[in-house]
């Protein structure tokens, strides 16, 4: 069947705010060329992008433009065209952020027209820029839309979370804010919720009488690099928990929307995040593991423990790995335990979410020994790199023995679809421009995933060195612990499929 026709976004234009930066150059830009290349923009749409570092329009079209190869491979030729189109409606201002002068410029670029202001910069700039951006008018909607796109991190703690809530919508509303979750950008992660609603086999054994526990992994193979600084005031928890894996949770867990606009779907999913139960500290260190890296060898290259990372503290407590058990206080998800792990220099690239089903009934298979009785059925949704989705089964061995084996129903996007080349922020950026917040968070959710995450960090605050655990495993061996307890264990990183 081919797909329904996507009209053009509406005209608009895109200030960059921090156009000369790894985002824009990285993630945005390329973006913004696929969709030209769909048809997805207006013919006058118009980027004009503002950094610090002296230049004009020329000198930010050749920065831009050292990512996007015209030769060589299948539709370079095709992204070439598209950028050719693209890089004429590029525009640079070098100003400083602060100053006023600045958005006066930007008000005489804005005009009457349609305007998107995405803050490409650190997220201590995001309330000074929203505020000037109010005080100089440029968040008034009053002859065409204004929206501010801001990326996580959404603060660093509950009280810096509200705080920033706070200064955002003192300079706009609510509906003008768009907070970016890439990883909301992936189809994989969309289809949770269409493989949830539009499949009544699913969604009919979606609740605590069927489902014994929901594993939510994204494991990475690289390590801190350059971002030592970064990294060492923020953490696997802070990067990581409060924005990806409660968003993953979010639409694992939520009810079903009365209709799929962006209210009703965002606050079915704030619901679940306010539903979490929230641990007392002494709890929270029950039900929590921090590991770090330490020096060894991933992918055949050595590297050094995360204390002797660049710009990392030499007795640094940081955490490169975090393992949480949380409880979703719910009717459908009472006794249910969600298993959430995140963390640097793992075993493999695997970002995926694990439903595992109760056990059948032993009854009738009593004589067949334990070691060859069923397996508990497993729906595996693989968000990345293999993106797709996996039905684990039991069927009968052949032969004159009654022997159950398990076998996998395996889906896989790239046996079906093209999605080669996307960077998930085409989604975002469409829906940017034309007033779609579904994709994206509200104040309430953002505030809802701090008030979860917060006994962590105050158990966390004066504890000891976190666990170590050598680089290409698993993660520390207090992560197998956590869920042994249960007698339960991880599927492992990186498997095809769960022992």
């Amino acid at each position: 069947m081919e797909a329904p026709r996507v009209p053009p976004a509406p005209p608009c234009l895109l200030v960059l705010f921090g156009a000369t930066g790894d985002l824009t150059r990285r993630l945005l830009m390329p973006a913004l060329i696929n969709m030209t290349r769909a048809g997805l923009l207006d013919e006058k749409f118009r980027i004009l992008g503002i950094g610090i570092e002296p230049g004009d329009d020329a000198m930010l079209r050749e920065r831009l433009a050292s990512f996007h190869p015209e030769k060589g491979g299948e539709g370079d030729t095709e992204r070439g065209a598209a950028w050719t189109q693209l890089s004429e409606r590029i525009h640079y201002v070098q100003g400083d952020f602060t100053q006023d002068a600045i958005y006066e410029r930007v008000k005489q670029e804005v005009g009457d027209g349609n305007a998107a202001f995405y803050l490409a910069t650190p997220p201590a700039l995001f309330a000074p820029i929203a505020a000037k951006l109010g005080a100089h008018g440029l968040t008034d909607e009053a002859k065409g839309f204004r929206r501010i796109a801001i990326e996580k991190p959404f603060g660093h703690d509950l009280q810096s979370a509200r705080a920033l809530n706070a200064a955002l919508l003192e300079s706009a509303a609510e509906s003008q804010i768009y907070r970016i979750d890439h990883f909301l950008g992936k189809e994989t992660v969309q289809n949770i919720m269409t493989a949830r609603f539009a499949n009544m086999m699913i969604e009919g054994l979606w609740s605590s009488d069927k489902i014994d526990h929901v594993q939510i992994t994204a494991a990475e193979t690289v390590g801190i690099g350059t971002r030592g600084a970064f990294y060492d005031v923020t953490g696997a928890l802070r990067d990581m928990v409060p924005n990806h894996l409660f968003q993953l949770l979010a639409m694992i867990a939520m009810e079903p929307p009365t209709s799929f606009d962006a209210e009703s779907i965002r606050t079915e999913k704030g619901k679940v995040l306010k539903a979490i139960r929230h641990y007392s500290v002494e709890e929270a260190r029950d039900n929590g593991v921090r590991g770090q890296f330490t020096a060894g060898t991933a992918e055949g290259a050595a590297v050094p423990a995360y204390t002797e990372t660049p710009h990392v503290a030499a007795d640094s407590r940081t955490e490169t790995y975090v393992a949480l058990k949380l409880l979703v206080d719910t009717w459908r998800w009472a006794g249910v335990p969600f298993y959430l792990r995140t963390g640097k220099l793992l075993a493999a690239r695997d970002t995926e979410i694990v439903v595992t089903f109760k056990p059948v009934p032993f009854a009738q298979f009593a004589s067949i020994p334990a070691e060859h009785r069923p397996p508990p059925n497993r729906l595996v949704i693989q968000v990345q790199p293999n993106e797709g989705l996996s039905m684990q089964i039991s069927i009968k061995r052949p032969g004159l023995v009654v022997e159950a084996v398990p076998v996998a129903l395996d889906f896989r996007y790239a046996a079906m679809f093209d999605i080669s080349g996307l960077t998930g922020y085409e989604t975002l950026l469409y829906d940017l421009f034309v007033g779609d917040q579904t994709l994206f968070q509200r104040a309430d959710g953002i505030e809802a995933g701090w008030a979860a995450v917060q006994p962590f960090l105050d158990a966390w605050a004066d504890a000891p060195a976190p666990d170590p655990y050598a680089p290409g495993s698993s993660g520390p061996e207090a992560a197998d612990a956590l869920l042994a307890r249960d007698g339960r264990q991880w599927c492992p990183v990186g498997a095809a499929r769960c022992p």
